[in-house]
Order: structure tokens, then sequence, then C-alpha cells
């Protein structure tokens, strides 16, 4: 079974003829070049695009090798141009048009860069491109474009996507989820063995590779170490300064501080990992370090650790970060003060706020919970919610099967599966 996965095609659809490079970023093999050639392909077929005015090009291909020279490339489509109709390019795999000595060079643009915004040029075409590996990391992409690059962010799947091609039931999907991820390719695979074996192999053997070689990391052994620490404490505040001390004392280490944001950088470039950055709800400012990191996909997570640490709460906190980030919100970590009555004086106390989901002007403020079956865990998971006294709504997410419940506070609580498998769940 095919997934549709809609909000991306219309994401590209929306930008159709605006005058920009629409870049398709993303993890690798999170699905960019199934998007741009297959969903986004149709639908251009289906709007009576003649097939002649589409010209998809995947540079991978051996096919196409003659094609990675940059300036054949833009004479192969300049002459495919033949008449004054709309035009539609679609170029997957751009950093084959890229060589190695274009990458040394810092003081000019590779060629491959002129090309396209030579195309932007005209009025008849419109241009959509994806790039990731060793040589170029989709990221780089935007920045060549001088404001005229336009980025469709891809994630793995969600789990309301995952669940459409799933053959068992909700539970056993997220069962099955939590574990695996969602990363296309795994949609193929009957067994367990298959699918650990798949994701650790892709992590050591694509992505840690195209880091080390796009960034010329020497100490591949301390970048390996330190995914495995951000792997450990996902959920957790951490900084460099504080991995640091990890690597002295547990590892025997010497890499610095300096080294590891540097590293972690990489890890972001690579769309690997990202960051929240902890906000101050009352003072209305970013506090800075600690940040907590998530990955972009729990699957490649559990892989570094050998599958051996899958912790439900944590894991779930990562599954909701990436949902948030997916329906298109900024999400940084809140932090609350509060006054308590403390042995008869007050006391000053920081609560945390699990994510604060700022998407235009609608913001809302959600705690994850594996659980609150007693009084005093509801207390806890709620305080920091309660501690806050603007007017944007306020959601517990629990694993737990419940029916959506509005407390006298105005805290909205709801089931995992709510949240996740309705797009609207958080205006409930």
């Amino acid at each position: 079974m095919q997934i549709p996965r809609d909000k991306y095609l219309d994401d590209l659809v929306s930008r159709m003829g605006n005058g920009a490079v629409k870049v398709v970023t993303g993890v690798r093999r999170c699905g960019k070049t199934y998007l741009l050639f297959n969903l986004f392909g149709k639908h251009l077929r289906d709007a009576d695009v003649p097939t002649d005015h589409i010209i998809a090009i995947a540079l991978d291909e051996d096919e196409n090798e003659e094609l990675r020279d940059a300036k054949m490339l833009g004479v192969h489509i300049r002459d495919r141009i033949a008449d004054g109709g709309q035009y539609y390019v679609l170029l997957d795999e751009v950093q084959y048009a890229i060589t190695d000595h274009e990458l040394r060079d810092r003081d000019n643009p590779p060629v491959l860069y002129g090309v396209l915004n030579g195309l932007l040029r005209r009025d008849n075409v419109d241009v959509y491109v994806t790039g990731s590996n060793s040589k170029l990391l989709s990221k780089d992409v935007m920045t060549e474009f001088r404001g005229r690059g336009d980025e469709v962010h891809v994630m793995p799947l969600s789990f309301s996507e995952f669940m459409q091609a799933f053959p068992g039931d909700r539970y056993e999907g997220w069962a099955e989820y939590i574990m695996y991820g969602g990363l296309p390719f795994l949609r193929g695979m009957s067994t367990d063995e298959q699918k650990a074996r798949y994701l650790t192999r892709l992590f050591d053997e694509v992505y840690l590779k195209d880091v080390c070689e796009r960034n010329r990391v020497e100490k591949t052994q301390e970048l390996d170490a330190l995914v495995n620490v951000l792997a450990s404490s996902i959920g957790s505040l951490t900084n460099p300064a504080k991995i640091e001390a990890t690597f002295k004392s547990a590892l025997a280490s010497k890499l610095d501080a300096k080294t590891i944001a540097k590293f972690i950088g990489y890890l972001e470039g690579a769309f690997l990992i990202d960051e929240a950055v902890r906000y101050d709800v009352k003072g209305r400012k970013y506090i800075g370090t600690p940040k907590k990191y998530y990955f972009e996909d729990v699957g490649l997570r559990n892989a570094r650790l050998g599958f051996r640490q899958v912790e439900e709460s944590h894991v779930m906190e990562n599954v909701i970060y990436n949902e948030l980030r997916a329906r298109g919100f900024s999400v940084d970590v809140g932090e609350v003060e509060h006054q308590v009555r403390v042995g008869g004086s007050n006391e000053r106390r920081r609560y945390e706020v699990d994510f604060v989901a700022n998407r235009g002007y609608r913001r809302y403020y959600v705690q994850s919970a594996l659980r609150m079956d007693t009084d005093e865990k509801r207390e806890q998971e709620k305080r920091s919610l309660r501690s806050i006294d603007d007017n944007f709504r306020k959601i517990v997410v629990v694993r737990d099967v419940i029916k959506p419940y509005m407390d006298d506070d105005g805290i909205l609580t709801m089931g995992l599966f709510d949240f996740l498998l309705d797009q609207n769940s958080l205006d409930f």
C-alpha cells in the first residue's frame, strides 16, 4: 500500500510557481525522492501537464552520469525547454553535480547553483531539487540561492501515516513504531531481525559515514560515542560542557566542549537530531543552554543503543516532539517560575513544560505523561501548566486510553492516540 503523504505534497503544490527553488530536505531515506518523483509527478500529470514539460532527472542513476557535469546539465535542461509553455524541473540528488574541488573552494559557489539560479530567471520554469549525502547535505543547498530557496522539510512517517499501511491495530502499531520508527523502507520487511539490521547498518554505513566525509571528521570514535550519549539522554537537558564531563569521567576522553558543539552541529545538519531550546514562559525570553535533543526518527535512536533502552516514556516524548514539528510548529522546552509557600515564607520554584509549540499567532503548551493514575501524579504533571497565567491552550497527552476532558483549570487531557491520529487534536 502506498502512503500518500498529503501534508508534504500539499506543501509542494502550494509553492508551485512562486519563483523560488523548492528544496526538499530531510534525513536520508525518509522519502524525499518518492515525494518528488512519484507523488508530485503524479499531481502534475493529473493536472494535464504534458509529460515532455516535466523534466525529471535522478542524478544518482548511472544513465545520467554525464549530466553530473553541471554545465552539461544546464545545457540538457535548456535544450528540453522547447516552447513558452510551463516546464517543471525535478532534480534528485543534486550533489552529484558538484565536484570535490568546488566543495573545497570557499570563495566561489559551485557551478550548479549558477545553473539553477539561471533557470529561475525564466518565467516558464519551476524548479524542485533534493540532495543529501557526504558531498552535500540537504541543508547546505538552502544557503546558496540568495533568498530564493523555499524549503519543504520531510520527516519520516508520522504515527498516523505509519498506521495507514500497518496491518494490525493501533496498540500493535504503537509497539512497532516506538521500536523501529517510521523510515518508509521498513514497511517491506517482515522480521524484527531484518528491521534491526537495516537501521543499524543505515546509521553506521550511511549517516555517520556521510557526516564524517562531509565534515572531514577525524575523531570518528568520539563522534560515534557522542551519538550514543545523545541517544541515551533524549528528554534530558544537556549541553556540550556537561557532555564533556561525561566523556572525561566515563570514557576517559579529552574531547572538549567546543568540538562536541561542532559535532552536534554536524548531526543537526544531517537532520539526524534536532534541538529544543529552553524558553522562559513568564519572562518571554530564551534561556539558552542547557537544551534538549531529540532524534528525527526514534527507530534510528534505538538502533544506536542496540534496542536496549526503549523506555516508553522517553520515546513517547520524542514522538510527540516530532509530531508537533511535522504539523509545522516551532517547538521549545518551556520553563515557568512560580512562588510557593514553604514553612511560612515564599520560595521561587521553576517548573518545566515539556513543549511550547508555536505556529503563527497560535501557541500550545503540551505536557507528555506516560500515565496519570494517582492524584500525586496528576498534580506533578499539571503543576507547571497551572503556573502559566496566559490564555493559550494547555494540554496533557497521556498514554492511557481516555476520553478527552477539560478540568477546572482549563487544562485539556487527552489520550496519546487521539493526539497522534487526529491532525486537529490540539483544538478538541
